[in-house]
């Protein structure tokens, strides 16, 4: 007799037999048992958990002739000849190879024709996402109100391909992942009907390997039985999974660990050399650092563990890491697996990943002890602490002054249906205008542009229509065209400190930032003019005043005549000078 391979000789020949899909074993049984059935059915999910092998064992125990049973007998001719593929009333259709509308007509019309000798016809649709659009459209009539005695289970691996209306008439399950735990049992009871003996590191390696797929594994174990005999051992099963047994990964740890390179970079080499795949050795070391971190943090959840068998041997291992150190390795292997898709050269990425992941755990020592580090990444560090330090002043700043602020009549609280308006910092705003400076309007002006480009799209739309109007050497005036966007900008906290990190990086100086809207800022500016009596500077000319030595009120007060003036006589003066500007009427 020709040898028939695990995955077909141990095809599973009723609901109890299957692996997993608890809930949906309950579900077809109930259904046949209550005689429920509905006339169209959708087995979704990964390939190798049981799509196609629920839907025979449901055609069989609709069709039993001890049935509906909520388990088909296998011993009537309805079951055999099901089971054999010789039933004319139970049809499978491989969608892949017949695609096209003309298979489905052939269907469509051989629907309305009673059974010969089931209760039912049954047509199992496989990889029914391969089928066309209009093989598609040629179905849906016919699967929306079929004849009484016709039942359609469609099954697929992509459920997000087929057209809503096909999944709309249809009742879905959503078949999962068998977990490695049933798949060893599985194994384990065909391994006992064949007489073969296996180690358990063997079977944990398979399930490992197969991410889920019960055919996969039943697949591999036929490959690794066939290479080594009548006993099957974990050093014969990784070699025919391509897998890496436990005991590299501890050396690999301990020379990561060690900050070891070399060591490292050797282990990867014999690696390679013995034939694994290094997009395999990638996905590994992640599995591996996954269960040393589930280690380090629930020691006592081994049952969760994917590589690690003996749980005991790295608890020791894992507690020398940092659980921040495995999850920025996570990180990096992630990254490198990303990156090895798009390139020939996986070997380079795995190897640059090992040496990220020990420099990177020195550059966290270095930090740490107080040695030096990288430039670029102290600069950064001392933006952030004198940002850091500039809030703290603002924010004291603000305290001192709202306790010495005299205490107001409480105000009635305004309806639920009012709108909010901002609040005009009015007091801030005078100080600024009494030490206002043209050098530093100017600087932020110039560097305003750089300065948006580098905030984030959502900060840098809220200021678009925003414009620094007057500064001192520690603060400046930011005014907003309409108050909704001024007071969105002063309850944004996110924004203020991003706005004021990048102020500090483009000008060199921590400024505070005024928030006001244009109406509030013209009524400040106008009774400030009137009360320290510059009134009359508006109509003198300032240039005698310009430099770096320019007295505070004349700054502000040239602002103030290049604003009114017109504004592309201003333009022109701002970029030429006025010494080389004639205006002449027409």
């Amino acid at each position: 007799m020709i040898y028939q391979a695990l995955y077909r000789a141990y095809r599973p020949q009723t609901f109890g037999e299957m692996s997993g899909q608890q809930a949906i074993k309950q579900t077809l049984q109930n259904t046949l048992l209550r005689q429920k059935t509905t006339h169209a059915y959708l087995f979704s999910g990964p390939r190798g958990t049981g799509k196609t092998s629920a839907a025979k064992i449901f055609a069989k125990a609709l069709n039993c002739e001890n049935g509906p049973a909520a388990e088909p007998c296998n011993e009537c001719e309805t079951c055999k000849s099901i089971t054999e593929g010789s039933n004319t009333d139970v049809t499978e259709f491989d969608a892949a190879s017949n695609s096209r509308v003309e298979e489905i007509r052939d269907i469509i019309e051989r629907v309305h024709v009673a059974p010969s000798n089931a209760r039912f016809k049954v047509y199992i649709i496989d990889e029914v996402h391969m089928l066309s659009n209009s093989a598609f459209n040629a179905l849906l009539k016919t699967l929306e109100e079929p004849p009484a005695h016709v039942v359609f289970i469609l099954a697929t691996t992509e459920p997000h391909k087929l057209p809503l209306t096909i999944i709309s008439r249809c009742q879905r399950f959503d078949f999962k992942p068998i977990t490695a735990v049933e798949i060893m049992n599985r194994m384990q009871q065909v391994l006992g009907d064949i007489d073969v003996k296996a180690e358990e590191g063997a079977l944990r390696a398979i399930a490992q390997a197969a991410t889920g797929g019960m055919r996969d594994a039943l697949s591999m174990l036929d490959q690794a039985i066939s290479f080594s005999g009548e006993e099957l051992t974990t050093e014969d099963a990784l070699l025919v999974t391509g897998a890496i047994g436990e005991e590299i990964f501890y050396q690999l740890a301990q020379a990561i660990q060690a900050k070891d390179a070399g060591s490292a970079l050797s282990l990867l080499h014999q690696l390679i050399a013995e034939g694994k795949d290094v997009g395999r050795l990638a996905e590994d070391m992640i599995t591996f650092f996954r269960d040393i971190l589930l280690l380090g943090t629930a020691p006592e959840l081994t049952d969760l563990l994917e590589l690690i068998s003996d749980g005991e041997k790295f608890k020791e291992l894992a507690q020398a890491f940092h659980s921040e150190e495995l999850y920025r390795y996570i990180d990096i292997l992630s990254k490198t697996q990303q990156e090895m898709r798009f390139s020939n050269h996986g070997k380079v990425y795995v190897e640059s990943a090992l040496l990220k992941m020990i420099h990177s755990g020195g550059q966290q020592k270095a930090v740490v002890s107080g040695q030096p580090v990288d430039p670029e990444m102290s600069q950064k560090l001392a933006v952030l602490e004198q940002t850091v330090r500039q809030l703290q002043q603002q924010l004291a700043a603000g305290s001192v002054q709202q306790a010495g602020a005299e205490p107001k009549a409480p105000t009635r609280r305004a309806s639920s249906g009012a709108a909010r308006s901002a609040k005009v910092p009015t007091g801030k705003i005078v100080e600024v205008l009494k030490a206002a400076t043209k050098p530093d309007i100017q600087m932020i002006r110039e560097q305003w542009a750089g300065m948006m480009q580098s905030l984030q799209r959502s900060h840098a739309a809220l200021l678009d229509d925003a414009e620094p109007v007057a500064a001192s050497e520690s603060a400046f005036v930011l005014k907003f065209k309409y108050e909704i966007h001024c007071l969105m900008a002063s309850e944004h906290a996110t924004l203020q400190a991003d706005l004021s990190t990048a102020l500090l990086q483009m000008t060199g100086k921590g400024y505070e930032v005024i928030y006001v809207a244009e109406e509030s800022w013209l009524k400040v500016r106008q009774d400030f003019i009137q009360k320290n009596g510059l009134a009359g500077q508006q109509n003198q000319d300032s240039s005698a005043s310009s430099g770096a030595d320019q007295q505070p009120a004349s700054a502000f007060m040239e602002e103030v005549t290049l604003e009114e003036a017109d504004p592309f006589v201003a333009e022109a003066e701002r970029l030429f000078g006025k010494d080389f500007i004639t205006i002449e009427d027409d």
